[in-house]
C-alpha cells in the first residue's frame, strides 16, 4: 500500500517519557517528509503546546498539519491557517461544572493561551508542565467562563474518573464527545469532534483516502483515529484497549516505535536511519 499521510499522537507516542523526540525518529520523520509524505500531529493538547514539536519536525517547511484539542482544531503549519474549528456552548460548560462539583472533581478549560481552573490542583499543574500554559484560578469559575470554549476537562484520580465516565455516559451521549486522554483527564468536546473524524476531514481536504493514512497512538482518545486510518498502529506501551483494535503493534515510545512503522510500512524496510 502506498501511504500519503502519517498521523502521530504526541505524549507516549512520538515523544519519549522525558518529552523529547529521539534523534532517530526526528531524522526519520524529516526524511519521510522529503519523500512527500504529510506528517500530522494529533493530540488532545492545545495548539500552543503542539507548536514547538511541529517546529522541531519542520512541519511548516514541509507542509504538515496540527490537529489539536482531540480534533477540535485543524491547523495548516505553513501559514497558520485554521481549517476546522468546533466548540462547546457556555450552557454545556456550566452543566459540566455543576456535575463536577457534585462529584468533588476539578474542572478546567482554555481561554486564549491560558488554562482556566475551578480550583488549584495537582492535575492542572501537570497540564501546565506539559503545555507551558499559565493557570488562572478565578474566584468563581462559573461566572468567569462566559463564552464558548474548545473543550472542558474534568480531573480526578484515575479510579474515580473511570467511575465518573461510566456514570455520566448515559447523560452525555448524543450531546458531547467524552474521552479519557490521560488517566486523570476526562475530556468533553463538541459531538462532531474526535481525532478519527478530523483526520478524515483533513484527508478529504488534501485528496487523501482513509486507506492511504497511517495513524499511531497509545491511549483511549487515539482509538477513533486508529480505527479510521487504513493502517492503525498501537505503540508497544499503549493501553490494552488500543492494542486490541490496532492493525499493528510497534515498539514503545522509548525505542523508536514511530520510526519502526515508517521503516516497515512506508519504506518497506528498504533502508533505515540510525540515531
Amino acid at each position: 500500500m502506498s501511504y500519503k499521510m502519517i498521523v502521530l499522537d504526541l505524549d507516549d507516542t512520538l515523544l519519549k517519557n522525558d518529552g523529547t523526540i529521539s534523534g532517530k525518529t526526528k531524522k526519520t520523520l524529516k526524511k519521510v517528509q522529503e519523500d512527500g509524505i504529510k506528517v500530522v500531529l494529533a493530540s488532545g493538547s492545545p495548539t500552543f503546546a503542539i507548536e514547538p514539536v511541529a517546529n522541531a519536525l519542520e512541519l511548516e517547511k514541509y507542509g504538515g498539519y496540527i490537529i489539536s484539542y482531540n480534533g477540535a482544531r485543524i491547523i495548516e503549519c505553513r501559514d497558520k491557517k485554521e481549517l476546522y474549528a468546533a466548540n462547546i456552548t457556555r450552557e454545556e460548560v456550566q452543566k459540566l461544572y455543576q456535575m463536577s462539583q457534585e462529584k468533588d472533581a476539578y474542572i478546567q478549560t482554555y481561554i486564549g493561551d491560558n488554562i482556566i481552573a475551578s480550583q488549584p490542583n495537582k492535575f492542572t499543574d501537570i497540564e501546565k508542565q506539559i503545555t507551558g500554559m499559565e493557570i488562572i484560578v478565578p474566584n468563581d469559575f462559573s461566572s468567569y467562563v462566559q463564552q464558548e470554549v474548545v473543550k472542558v476537562i474534568v480531573l480526578q484520580e484515575p479510579e474515580k474518573l473511570k467511575e465518573l465516565e461510566k456514570k455520566w455516559k448515559p447523560l452525555i451521549q448524543n450531546k458531547l464527545y467524552m474521552t479519557i486522554s490521560k488517566p486523570f483527564f476526562l475530556e468533553f468536546m463538541n459531538l462532531e469532534v474526535d481525532k478519527g473524524k478530523s483526520i478524515l476531514r483533513l484527508g478529504k481536504t488534501l485528496g487523501i483516502d482513509a486507506e492511504e493514512i497511517i495513524a499511531i497512538g497509545d491511549s483511549y482518545n487515539d482509538i477513533t483515529m486508529i480505527q479510521a486510518a487504513g493502517l492503525g498502529v498501537a505503540m508497544g506501551n499503549a493501553v490494552e484497549a488500543v492494542k486490541e483494535i490496532a492493525n499493528y503493534v510497534t515498539e514503545d515510545n522509548e525505542h523508536d516505535g514511530v520510526a519502526t512503522v515508517v521503516e516497515k510500512f512506508i519504506w518497506e524496510e528498504d533502508f533505515a536511519l540510525t540515531a
